[in-house]
């Protein structure tokens, strides 16, 4: 039972509002309070930085083993993309200078463009930069 002093926490961060919603839809059916957080922030702003951490999946403390075994299932990633090193499939789009400057004058002249996907991936287990193909 949930009493007035049980710690909520960030359990995880989501680069899109569609995969919180799966994993909060998830902990729904299994009956576990959550809820999230930055879901307009992240439309706005997609890409991911220490201002915009994603959208932020929160629950109690209590409950992180539990939803740690439910969305273990979802933690197998459905993604094409894989470092070709060690076969993660947990990356970052890894931005080259000439995409850092266009995304920097786009901000300010206030025009977002639609954003392509990135010619570059940096795997976040062993840090190799691999082109997608």
């Amino acid at each position: 039972m949930i009493d007035a002093q049980s710690k909520i926490i960030i359990f995880k961060a989501y680069d899109t509002v569609m995969e919180a919603n799966l994993a909060k839809t998830k902990l729904d059916a299994y009956g576990i309070p959550c809820f999230l957080t930055d879901e307009n922030l992240t439309t706005l702003y997609p890409i991911r930085n220490a201002i915009f951490p994603g959208v932020r999946l929160f629950i109690f403390e209590e409950d992180s083993d539990e939803v740690k075994t439910i969305l273990g299932e979802e933690q197998t990633s459905t993604s094409f993309i894989k470092c070709p090193r060690c076969g993660s499939h947990d990356f970052d789009a890894h931005l080259s200078p000439f995409d850092r400057g266009v995304f920097f004058l786009t901000g300010i002249f206030g025009m977002m463009t639609p954003s392509s996907s990135p010619s570059q991936y940096r795997c976040k287990s062993c840090g190799t930069i691999y082109d997608c193909q």
